[in-house]
């Protein structure tokens, strides 16, 4: 990778630049989050203009906004908080230098990368409640099944029989109540 010289604005390679304090500092940090240091350089260089080197104070700038989201572990995009592990973050990155030729160079933001993450994490998300949502419909299918058959407590049924002959007893709506047993029989 080839940055611009803060003082002369030449090009050079980035190795020759270490001796920038600033510089020095960015390509530590972005190297000590390995697996994927690598990867993360190779990111930045998407920002870099066609003609120009990509400067110390623009890597650093990268650099210091990727970092805390990298150690948090966490993105806020689109006005939500993400889970970003390193693994999402290693795979958003390699999808992005992967793609690069469908990329319009310079970008000039990390919304690309973002959406990747949070693309990720919703879709593991989904995974997540999607099983969860199984074991719950599987867990009550099999205590249903496990559940042993029991009859009916003999206190319940003796309610319910009398409940159900009562209302059998009890007129319906319309029609005359059946007249007392007395009243139908003469009196001898």
């Amino acid at each position: 990778m080839r940055v611009i010289c803060p003082c002369c604005q030449t090009d050079f390679p980035i190795e020759a630049g270490l001796n920038d304090v600033a510089a020095r500092n960015a390509v530590k940090r972005a190297f000590s989050l390995t697996p994927f240091g690598d990867l993360l350089l190779g990111y930045v260089q998407l920002f870099k203009p066609a003609q120009r080197a990509l400067s110390m104070v623009r890597l650093t700038k990268l650099l210091d906004e990727l970092l805390p989201m990298i150690q948090a572990g966490k993105i806020e995009h689109k006005g939500r908080i993400w889970p970003a592990p390193a693994s999402s973050w290693q795979m958003a990155l390699e999808q992005m230098l992967s793609n690069r030729d469908s990329l319009a160079l310079p970008i000039k933001s990390h919304g690309y990368l973002l959406t990747i993450i949070a693309s990720a994490a919703d879709k593991a998300e989904a995974r997540g409640e999607a099983a969860r949502e199984i074991r719950r419909q599987t867990g009550r299918a099999r205590q249903a099944e496990q559940a042993p058959k029991s009859e009916m407590p003999e206190a319940v049924r003796s309610q319910l029989q009398q409940f159900l002959a009562k209302s059998q007893a009890a007129p319906h709506a319309g029609e005359q109540p059946p007249a007392p047993a007395d009243a139908t029989k003469p009196n001898h």
